[in-house]
């Protein structure tokens, strides 16, 4: 058993594996207190929409099997994880928070699914999204909406809401997540744990249950991890890093790279942005615990991140446009249909000659990105302009939307230029709606992973432990899911 007081189910990933292949504990043992987590958390949070006990269980036997046996049962060996329901995991249904898809069932898993397992993790339920993973705020009129944990008045985020509240109510040690304009990196933020969306290529990815995505999504869409430690985002990000032929994009770079100089960009406001005092608190108290680990941070401008916004958003909904009126009728999710009616409002319809030149503009953004990072390794900003949002803002109306829209604008830019980024959470603010947790953003060049959790570390290490909370008990009669922008 642990030799430190901390319940199983509390661990970091590191730990639980150490445990198990050393013998003091079994994967069974890991699976079934995460299990038992599950029982006594989730009621008061919905983050796990669905119960994968018998897979968990099932791939515990065979790494208390190979431990036995003298092999090694790989990374994550019994460490409990959660998997996004907008990726396929055989025999399960692949959701993405729609009731259109309620019997989507997948027939193989999804390439980060299968690397998961084969690095020994066990996979303990499958978390809530949005409908179409379409927002920062995690609600569906298929399973309802997921609770912030820390603050049930807050969103727990989104398109990940179900892993970051998962997390934070300690169910998993690791939870995996998908990211397209921030889909990681705010639940780890508005639920107080840490997110890491990487590089494009570098973790496949491939949901063949349905068919292929279009440009946009092949260009910015990327599978990662969250987690309680940088050191567990680490371990998981190298577990989810083996290539697949399943994805022709994945690229085998390695996860290591030459020595970078210690060099950091501070922007607490790129192009206008005007942050919140906390937000703003945060991150030049990060700047100076980078500072204390030695490295050099100079305040200065980032390259352009309106544009790359803009031209996410055409490539979006040029996507959207394609695909998704049908789907859109036939699920009426009232949540989807506002935020869809409002980026409509914010993106006339543009033809070929435009998402042409939007592709040709990207070139242009990412070598000035480029540029960049080749001066200052890490760029430190914001992950949001504002402490996470009253829960269900953005479909509180068109006022709301627009707030929401400009605070995410660090979040946008650079999925649109294949750039990895860290969530580290720093504390916690005071807030009219109470205690919101706080956290930071590092940006860093393509495949330097390693470069923002360094980094991260450094910053992890000086601020205050990421914990894992008990849920407040949920409400006796919660919102009907389907009252959308009504509510």
């Amino acid at each position: 058993m642990p030799d430190d007081a901390s319940p199983l189910w509390a661990l970091p990933a590191f730990r639980i594996a150490a445990l198990v292949r050393s013998g003091q504990i079994s994967a069974r043992e890991a699976a079934q207190a995460a299990l038992a987590r599950i029982e006594a958390a989730n009621p008061a949070i919905n983050a796990v929409v669905r119960l994968t006990a018998e897979d968990a269980l099932r791939d515990a036997r065979a790494v208390d099997e190979a431990v036995a046996r003298g092999e090694d049962p790989g990374p994550l060996a019994g460490v409990p994880v959660t998997v996004k329901e907008n990726v396929d995991q055989k025999g399960h249904p692949t959701t993405n928070g729609l009731r259109i898809q309620a019997g989507l069932i997948a027939a193989e898993d999804n390439p980060v699914v299968a690397s998961l397992r084969a690095a020994g993790a066990l996979i303990v339920g499958r978390t809530n999204t949005p409908a179409f993973s379409l927002r920062w705020f995690t609600r569906n009129s298929l399973h309802g909406a997921t609770r912030n944990p820390r603050n049930p008045a807050l969103t727990p985020g989104g398109s990940s809401g179900g892993a970051g509240a998962a997390l934070a109510a300690g169910i998993g040690a690791v939870a995996h997540g998908t990211d397209i304009g921030g889909s990681i990196r705010y639940p780890a933020y508005a639920c107080g744990v840490h997110g890491l969306r990487p590089s494009l290529g570098r973790v496949a990815a491939a949901n063949l249950s349905a068919g292929d995505r279009h440009i946009g999504a092949q260009l910015m869409a990327v599978s990662g991890p969250l987690a309680r430690s940088v050191q567990d985002l680490g371990l998981a990000l190298a577990a989810m890093a083996r290539p697949d032929p399943r994805d022709p994009w994945h690229a085998p770079v390695p996860l290591t790279g030459p020595d970078l100089p210690r060099r950091a960009a501070l922007c607490p406001a790129p192009e206008g942005l005007a942050p919140d005092p906390a937000v703003e608190a945060a991150l030049r108290g990060a700047a100076e615990k980078l500072a204390d680990a030695g490295w050099e941070v100079e305040e200065t401008d980032a390259p352009p991140m309106r544009e790359a916004a803009e031209l996410q958003l055409i490539l979006w909904l040029s996507e959207m446009r394609r695909m998704g009126p049908e789907a859109l009728e036939r699920e009426g999710d009232p949540d989807a249909l506002f935020v869809v009616s409002q980026l409509e409002r914010m993106c006339p319809r543009s033809g070929f000659e435009a998402l042409m030149d939007a592709l040709q503009r990207r070139v242009t953004l990412a070598r000035a990105w480029n540029l960049f990072l080749e001066r200052f390794p890490v760029l430190l900003c914001p992950v949001s302009a504002e402490p996470p949002f009253p829960d269900h803002l953005d479909v509180s109306g068109p006022e709301g939307f627009a707030r929401v829209w400009r605070a995410q604008l660090t979040q946008l830019a650079t999925p649109l230029v294949g750039l990895p980024g860290l969530v580290v959470t720093t504390g916690a603010a005071q807030t009219p709606l109470g205690p919101a947790p706080i956290g930071v953003q590092l940006i860093g060049p393509r495949f330097r992973e390693d470069v923002l959790l360094a980094a991260g570390a450094e910053i992890e290490q000086r601020s205050p432990p990421v914990l894992p909370v008990d849920p407040a008990p949920a409400d006796p009669a919660p919102a009907d899911p389907a009252s959308g922008g009504a509510r």
